[in-house]
């Protein structure tokens, strides 16, 4: 049973002048009791009446909170406190995270009652299972957030994340049997070859003439451009010249699950809005290659200046699943091992930094910051560090004339 307060507090005069005060209350034993004030005036006694009164309903509140299940509270936590704060597809890895990776462990435990050890059972048994390290890491992230909210307010009495740390990466992947590789090594891009015969499975046709696959042009207009899904699903025609060979991003495409409020709903949806950061919102330039594709694309399927460069069949935004299924379609097909979408923009941004060679043979490159500009990233670093396959074999013989 839990406390409960009986009135909201009385406030009374003695025959010695004094003022007094009281407020009747049920304990968790379903006993009456009271509590008593006193003062030099009234308006004294009924702060301290009020001040009580506050605390009470604070320490019912934490009482009643740590008592929840987790499952329960976290998402009262997520509803209230992340929805309104976060995107909408934010909100739905939050969700995800929550729904997939921690409820099923920890959902039905008692808030209160949750220690550092559970929380380090749930994120060992999800390495075992060989769950990849960012997304061990996310559950660890969320945790962090929420408990720490809980201790803030003084909902619960102690943080079981403080001594919580995440498992370092190199431990991670040891465990799993994996080498921890600099994270240029993890980089995927496509090979000439693999080029060539993506270009090639593309842009196929039936024996009647027909493309067997639509809007093939648009997976190498990323490869010459650098452009995020999202980014090149947002273009409308409108933001291509085509005589300044340039485009302009103004705006993103994302899919999020469909809602009622914040309830989410069976099926999902495409969203328009801001692009990932400030510096995504870029001017790119067109190369040869880049300006076919787009007059190909144009060709194949136009609606407007006003409509989308890759649109669906009503001159709609392209759904993001179908763009990725069509994309994974040709790979298959053409014999390609699995690659991301990404890796077109890593291949481009591969590509730049290590450089092309040229008919003389020499080699054209650009540099990191040129790259990063071109990307979107507000660093170089960023670019070389996450997007740039190291090409080791240009170091070989470099140290010929270095004898020591």
């Amino acid at each position: 049973m839990q406390k409960k307060l009986l009135t909201s507090g009385n406030v009374f005069k003695r025959t010695d002048g004094r003022w007094c005060g009281v407020v009747w209350y049920l304990t968790e034993q379903g006993e009456r009791k009271r509590k008593s004030f006193s003062g030099t005036t009234k308006q004294e006694v009924s702060k301290k009446i009020k001040d009580y009164i506050t605390a009470f309903e604070d320490a019912n509140s934490a009482s009643h909170e740590s008592k929840k299940r987790l499952s329960e509270s976290m998402r009262n936590w997520l509803e209230l406190f992340k929805f309104p704060a976060v995107e909408r597809s934010t909100y739905d890895r939050l969700e995800c995270t929550a729904k997939h990776q921690i409820y099923p462990v920890l959902g039905d435990k008692v808030v209160g009652d949750i220690t550092s050890a559970d929380i380090r059972d749930l994120l060992n048994q999800e390495m075992n299972d060989g769950y990849a390290y960012t997304t061990v890491k996310k559950v660890h992230v969320l945790l962090n957030e929420y408990f720490r909210y809980l201790t803030q307010q003084e909902l619960i009495v102690k943080n079981p994340m403080v001594s919580t740390s995440m498992i370092k990466k190199s431990n991670f992947l040891a465990a799993q049997d994996k080498e921890d590789l600099p994270e240029y090594d993890t980089v995927t891009v496509f090979t000439p070859e693999e080029i060539e015969q993506f270009k090639t499975e593309a842009f196929r046709c039936y024996s009647n003439g027909k493309r067997v696959y639509q809007q093939a042009a648009a997976y190498i207009l990323m490869l010459n451009t650098g452009l995020r899904t999202g980014e090149l699903l947002g273009l409308l025609n409108s933001d291509i010249d085509l005589e300044h060979r340039v485009m302009h991003l103004n705006r993103g495409v994302k899919e999020v699950a469909k809602r009622d409020g914040v309830t989410a709903e069976h099926g999902r949806e495409v969203k328009t809005g801001k692009l990932k950061s400030a510096s995504s919102k870029r001017d790119v330039p067109l190369n040869d290659t880049a300006v076919a594709m787009i007059q190909d694309l144009r060709a194949e399927r136009y609606m407007g200046e006003d409509t989308p460069l890759v649109c669906d069949e009503n001159g709609d935004f392209t759904r993001p699943v179908n763009f990725r299924k069509r994309y994974y379609r040709v790979l298959q097909a053409a014999g390609i091992e699995t690659k991301g979408l990404h890796s077109l923009r890593h291949t481009f941004a591969t590509n730049l930094v290590n450089g092309i060679r040229q008919p003389d043979g020499s080699i054209k490159a650009l540099t990191p910051r040129q790259v990063a500009d071109l990307l979107g990233h507000t660093t170089s670093q960023i670019t070389e560090m996450y997007y740039v396959k190291k090409d080791t074999a240009r170091l070989s013989g470099i140290t010929d004339d270095f004898n020591i």
